[in-house]
C-alpha cells in the first residue's frame, strides 16, 4: 500500500491534457447502477470467469467492525492483511516477531473459505523500515550480518505459514518514481546495492516457500506521469530475468487517479501506453496480479452522483483493458468500503468533500464502482489455465 503522497502529485500535475467532452455513450452505458441486495457476490462473478476477487483487511476493521467483516466475507474469496505483515508491525525489534494480529486475520480468512496472500516480506524504502532497522549497527562484517537479518526474516515468516500462503509480495515498491532509481536502505548499503538485496529476498523466499507465487509489487497505473516509473519497473523486471531471480508475477497496485470526468479520448490516450507496458511485462513471462485497487476521485465534482459515475466509468475502462490479459487471475481492492480506506487520511480532497474511493460507501451501501467492477469481471475472458 503506497502512502507517499508525492508520487500521486506527479500524476495529478499532468491532468490538464484530457478532453472535456462527456464519455462516449457506449462506454457510459456499460456501467450499470449500483448493485442491489440480490446481486451476485463479486467472488462468484469472478469465479465464473476463473478469477479470484478479494480485498485488504486490517486487524482493526476485522475486530471492531463486524458488519464490515461480514461484507468482506460475503464478497471475497481472497484476502491480504493491510499492514500486519509489514516489518514495522511484524518485527518490533531485531530479535522478536509479533505474529498475533496477522495470525488472527489469517485464521478468520481461512474460516471463511478465503485464500490469504502475504504482503509483504520487504518494503524496500527507508521510510517504511522500522526505526531500529534504519539505525542498525551491522558490525565488522556488515554484508554477512545484513544477509543474516534479511534471510532470517523471510525464512521465519514463510516457514511459519507454510502452504497456507501461496502468494507473497516479496518486494514492495523498490523503484523511486521521482527519478527511476532504486531506493537504497540500510540493508542494501550493507549488502552492496539494491539489486543484490532484492535478488537475495526472492531467492530466500523461493527456497523457503517453493510452492508460492513470488511477486514484485509496485505502484504504477495508466494515468499520465507514470511513464518513467513504468519504464524503470520494466528494467528491474528485465534484470530479474537476466540474473535468474525467481520472480513469478508483477503486482500492479492500481491506485487509480481520476483527472476529471473520463471521456472517450481520455481513455484512448491512456490505453495505448498501458497496453504496451502490460505487453512488455507478460512477454517476459510474468503473471499479473491487481493487488490494491481503489480510486482517488480527483478533479471530479463534489456532487456525489456525478462523482460516483466518473469513478465507476474510469474503473471500468481500466479493468476492461487490464483484465483482457489472461496472465491475470487475481483482483484485490485496497479496502471495500470508504470508511476503511486509507486515502481520506493521507490526502483529503481540496474541496474537503469526503473521498469516495471504494466499492461501498461509509454506510456499506454499494456504489456505481461496485457495479463497474462486477461488470468488468463478468465481461473478462474466462481463464483457461
Amino acid at each position: 500500500m503506497p502512502t507517499m503522497l508525492d508520487r500521486r502529485d506527479l500524476i495529478v500535475g499532468a491532468a490538464g491534457l484530457i478532453a472535456s467532452a462527456p464519455l462516449a455513450p457506449a462506454l457510459a452505458a456499460a456501467v450499470p447502477d449500483a448493485a442491489g441486495s440480490g446481486a451476485a457476490a463479486l467472488k462468484d462473478v469472478a469465479t465464473g470467469r476463473r478469477f479470484r476477487f478479494g480485498t485488504a483487511l486490517s486487524y482493526g476493521a476485522l475486530t471492531r467492525d463486524p458488519a464490515y467483516a461480514a461484507l468482506v466475507a460475503r464478497q471475497c474469496d481472497l484476502l491480504v492483511a493491510e499492514n500486519e505483515m509489514k516489518w514495522q508491525w511484524l518485527r518490533p525489534t531485531p530479535t522478536t516477531f509479533a505474529f498475533d494480529r496477522f495470525d488472527a486475520i489469517l485464521r478468520w480468512g481461512e474460516a471463511h473459505g478465503m485464500a490469504v496472500r502475504g504482503h509483504n516480506l520487504l518494503w524496500h524504502q527507508p521510510k517504511w523500515f522500522p526505526a531500529w532497522l534504519n539505525a542498525y549497527d551491522f558490525g565488522s562484517a556488515p554484508h554477512r550480518e545484513a544477509e543474516r537479518l534479511l534471510t532470517t526474516h523471510i525464512d521465519t515468516v514463510t516457514r511459519r505459514y507454510g502452504t497456507r500462503i501461496k502468494s507473497y509480495d516479496v518486494v514492495n515498491e523498490a523503484v523511486n518514481p521521482k527519478d527511476g532509481t532504486l531506493y537504497e536502505t540500510s540493508l542494501s548499503k550493507a549488502l552492496g546495492g539494491a539489486e543484490p538485496t532484492l535478488d537475495l529476498a526472492f531467492r530466500t523466499a523461493r527456497a523457503a516457500a517453493p510452492h508460492a507465487q513470488l511477486v514484485y509489487n509496485d505502484y504504477m497505473s495508466w494515468e499520465p506521469g507514470n511513464d518513467a516509473h513504468r519504464a524503470r519497473v520494466l528494467r528491474l523486471l528485465e534484470g530479474f530475468r537476466r540474473r535468474g531471480t525467481p520472480v513469478d508475477a508483477l503486482g500492479v497496485q492500481s491506485h487509480l487517479i481520476t483527472q476529471g470526468l473520463p471521456t472517450a479520448s481520455h481513455v484512448a490516450a491512456l490505453e495505448g501506453p498501458w497496453r504496451q507496458f502490460l505487453d512488455a511485462v507478460t512477454h517476459m513471462g510474468y503473471a499479473l496480479v491487481v493487488t490494491e485497487l481503489d480510486v482517488r476521485d480527483n478533479n471530479l465534482p463534489a456532487d456525489i452522483a456525478v462523482r460516483d459515475r466518473g469513478v465507476a466509468d474510469f474503473t471500468r475502462a481500466y479493468l476492461d483493458v487490464t483484465l483482457a490479459y489472461p496472465q491475470l487471475t487475481d483482483v484485490l481492492c485496497w479496502g471495500l468500503a470508504d470508511r476503511h480506506s486509507w486515502i481520506e487520511g493521507f490526502e483529503p480532497r481540496r474541496d474537503r468533500a469526503p473521498r469516495r474511493p471504494t466499492l461501498y460507501d461509509t454506510a456499506l451501501q454499494p456504489k456505481p464502482m461496485r457495479a463497474a467492477v462486477a461488470a468488468a469481471l463478468a465481461a473478462a475472458p474466462i481463464r483457461t489455465g
